[in-house]
């Protein structure tokens, strides 16, 4: 088993509160719920250009969640890191 199949998984084991479980993965725009506390941002390198990655956790059931804001690609967005 690869190490992505691992964290694949892992992610699939984990209980997501209700708020959590209602956000539209990779799909950019769309909306987080109240109770995500914003960590850090970070920029990385997308091909040509930058793009910023702002780390949020759950307060309610701890998820870790990435926001990819990302103008190029559509699919960037929401995506569940781990706990």
């Amino acid at each position: 088993m690869t190490p992505e199949q691992s964290r694949q998984q892992e992610l699939k084991k984990m209980e997501l509160c209700d708020s959590c479980a209602g956000i539209q993965r990779n799909w950019r725009k769309a909306p987080g719920h109240p109770e995500l506390v914003q960590g850090q941002n970070r920029q990385e390198k997308r091909g040509a250009s930058l793009v910023t990655i702002t780390s949020y956790r759950c307060d309610r059931c701890g998820t870790a969640w990435e926001y990819e804001n990302n103008r190029a690609n559509q699919q960037a967005g929401w995506s569940v890191v781990g706990r």
